[in-house]
């Protein structure tokens, strides 16, 4: 293989995976210049000429002439006054040799390992751009097609045909994709895996939600509005929290948009997800009895070194604080990354409801006493609640609540 086939070949394959020239040239030359020092341990003396254009290469090797019994006559940049003048008889002590090297002077094997290394270099070349270009647009949304779906993953492919993953946990729950269908979602993150960068695509983070209001909202792109924190339960619930630097503004108003109409699109897009928009305060208590909207707070106790909050209400507000499966308070929880117990105020407890003291015979009075120190004083109050989240709020052992739960059951039945 000569030289003008060597980097045709090499340019045609660069050009094809959009290598930009002076990127090409440099690789080439890396290449040529290791063929050099395997061949004669050093490249110093040595000048490379690529034309890509034209698939030429010419390597000059440059040498000292000296007499051919100097000390200095086996150094890379001399040459012996004999052996010059086997290149031009008229060559005298002290003047530069410039010998072209050509390309089969290092042999076949050389050649064809130098033509596998330059398409190797192109690849991992490939692979690096592909990396930073990603890297670069992590928490932005784009829009892919579904190519393949598998137990863990969604791969998908964007519009350079690039492989990107929508792993199981990065979708919402109620997501349902075939091979074909267009999917929004965010960058979340690149990884190398074995060499490769594997682009994650996640459509449970907030970011994405983030960007879907940006989008919805133009006072947020504007960033006339701000939005300051969002949790999720994907495709369930969500608590955004805004905040207006323009008093003319209602900043949950601007959001939601006349009849719903701006938080629609982003509700529909995230299968439904109920989102709450609530206005932003330094005032810690307000901000709290805006978190657990919709229910409607009649006191709080803050504990701000312990991070937790005592919130007292009416009895038919609680489940209202608490929300299905627990999810409310949860969000609520983490919106003002406090810790919250709702607490019943002292009323009647209604007919059909059993107050926890009534179990004292079944259950442990510590256990009953837990109960009531994260709100919960009524049978009905922890029937409300799933098993997961009576874990999560209280110190008590699965097969404990499993028990309670199981008696207080049979007093419904």
């Amino acid at each position: 293989m000569n030289s003008g086939i060597l980097i045709d070949v090499f340019s045609e394959f660069a050009r094809n995976k959009n290598i930009d020239r002076p990127t090409m040239i440099r690789i080439l030359e890396d290449v040529f210049r290791t063929m050099i020092r395997k061949k004669f341990e050093t490249d110093e003396n040595f000048d490379i000429i690529i034309n890509a254009d034209k698939g030429d290469l010419e390597i000059w090797r440059f040498r000292e002439i000296v007499d051919d019994n100097s000390e200095d006559i086996w150094d890379h940049d001399k040459i012996s006054l004999t052996d010059a003048r086997k290149i031009e008889p008229d060559f005298e002590i002290g003047e530069e040799v410039a010998e072209e090297v050509k390309l089969l002077d290092f042999g076949r094997r050389a050649v064809m390992t130098a033509r596998q290394t330059l398409i190797q270099k192109i690849k991992d070349l490939e692979k690096d751009i592909l990396y930073q270009k990603y890297k670069e647009l992590e928490g932005e949304v784009m829009v892919v097609e579904v190519y393949q779906t598998l137990s863990r993953e969604i791969l998908c492919i964007d519009a350079e045909g690039h492989e990107l993953s929508l792993p199981r946990n990065e979708q919402i729950p109620k997501d349902r994709f075939r091979k074909g269908d267009s999917v929004k979602a965010i960058v979340h993150r690149v990884d190398m895996v074995n060499g490769n960068p594997k682009i994650i695509l996640s459509r449970t983070s907030p970011v994405l939600m983030e960007r879907l209001f940006e989008a919805e909202v133009p006072e947020i792109y504007d960033d006339i509005i701000q939005i300051k924190k969002i949790v999720r339960e994907p495709g369930e619930r969500a608590k955004v929290a805004v905040e207006s630097f323009d008093d003319r503004i209602d900043p949950v108003g601007a959001c939601v948009g006349m009849k719903g109409s701006r938080i629609h699109s982003i509700v529909r897009e995230l299968q439904n997800e109920n989102i709450d928009v609530i206005n932003y305060t330094e005032n810690l208590e307000l901000y709290i009895q805006r978190a657990l909207s919709p229910a409607k707070i009649s006191g709080i106790r803050i504990d701000e070194e312990k991070k937790r909050v005592s919130a007292f209400l009416p009895a038919d507000q609680v489940s209202l604080a608490i929300g299905k499966g627990g999810q409310n308070i949860k969000l609520a929880s983490r919106l003002i990354a406090m810790e919250i117990d709702v607490f019943r105020e002292n009323e009647e407890i209604d007919e059909e409801d059993v107050d926890l003291q009534e179990f004292g015979d079944e259950i442990e009075s510590w256990v009953i006493e837990e109960l009531r120190r994260v709100g919960l004083d009524t049978a009905k109050s922890v029937l409300a609640l799933d098993k997961e989240e009576l874990l999560r709020r209280t110190d008590l052992e699965e097969e404990t609540v499993d028990n309670i739960i199981s008696i207080l059951q049979q007093e419904f039945e």
